[in-house]
């Protein structure tokens, strides 16, 4: 073999070598799609379009978010995209508690075994139970004391949200039952002005019109919400049911490091930003950004909790 050909082949190996590395490091180069298996308009919404709009400002791609509705309780077809999707970073889920903790335990096969990690979790969602001001009880002690010689009707927005298991985990725990619950399309103060429920499961931001008019009983959060910070957060009365209803961005399993590093540092600098912490003083909810590794061991700890809460339930 000529020497100038084995240059030329030694440069042509480099070449491709420099081509792989450039490559890597373009990401991101192509549209990225941010997949919320929800409709369109609730806090994950708006708190992932912030993202996308950061995403595409920092890196130059176009970013959107894509609504993928699918139910609470499965089958998240928004997830089973994300999880069929390529493993590069184009598709990224915006879930809630729901899809990592319990989508690979509920024969959703697309998502058996667990087909995501974490990047963050940003969003806890300020769900409260609140009754009526005139309500003869004024904390979930004195709740509880009622209801074991009175009927109270329970509103809520559907057995599968873990707020509303959580809500009847602590009733069995606490000794009482609801005398009635059912599931609402909407829980604000007409639901207990009308009479329709004693006590509702619902979120801060639909009662805040009206909070002169409502007690909040406890959040059922993992820390209290700073606009009701006299009510307690569900794990200082019941520290098996600490938990609560978030929403984090994940990639499936084989995404490359320096990709979610890429995401990471957008995200965490969104969540940080004065318009999304004034959703969070507007809202209620609790808007941060918790690491990879730290939401890793979260979803590990809730997986645990909600077999804690399933057995109660049963």
């Amino acid at each position: 073999m000529k020497l100038t050909d084995l240059v030329k082949g030694a440069a042509t190996v480099a070449a491709l070598g420099l081509s792989a590395v450039a490559a890597q490091a373009e990401y991101p180069e192509k549209p990225v799609s941010f997949i919320v298996p929800w409709p369109p308009g609730d806090l994950e919404d708006v708190l992932t379009r912030m993202i996308a709009d950061d995403f595409q400002a920092e890196y130059g791609v176009a970013a959107a978010v894509v609504n993928k509705p699918g139910g609470g309780g499965g089958p998240f077809p928004g997830a089973i995209e994300v999880a069929n999707a390529p493993a590069d970073g184009y598709t990224i889920g915006s879930f809630v508690i729901g899809v990592p903790v319990m989508g690979h335990q509920i024969d959703i096969p697309p998502l058996t075994p667990a087909k995501f990690d974490p990047l963050g979790i940003f969003l806890t969602y300020p769900f409260v139970i609140a009754t009526s001001v005139d309500a003869p009880y004024s904390s979930m002690e004195e709740l509880a004391t009622y209801a074991k010689e009175h009927e109270v009707a329970l509103g809520h927005f559907g057995d599968v949200l873990t707020p509303t298991q959580v809500t009847k985990a602590f009733a069995k725990n606490a000794g009482f039952e609801w005398g009635s619950d059912a599931a609402f399309d909407a829980l604000d103060c007409n639901t207990l002005a009308s009479g329709d429920a004693d006590v509702i499961n619902t979120t801060l931001q639909l009662i805040l019109p009206c909070l002169d008019q409502v007690k909040v009983l406890v959040s059922i959060t993992d820390e209290r919400i700073p606009l009701v910070p006299d009510a307690p957060a569900i794990g200082e009365l019941d520290a098996g049911l600490n938990i609560a209803l978030w929403n984090g961005l994940f990639v499936t399993k084989d995404t490359p490091q320096d990709v979610r590093e890429k995401i990471i540092a957008v995200a965490q600098k969104t969540m940080m930003s004065d318009r999304a912490q004034a959703v969070a003083a507007e809202t209620g909810a609790l808007v941060y950004w918790q690491g990879a590794d730290d939401s890793a061991a979260r979803v590990a700890t809730d997986i645990a909790t909600m077999a804690t809460i399933g057995s109660i339930l049963e």
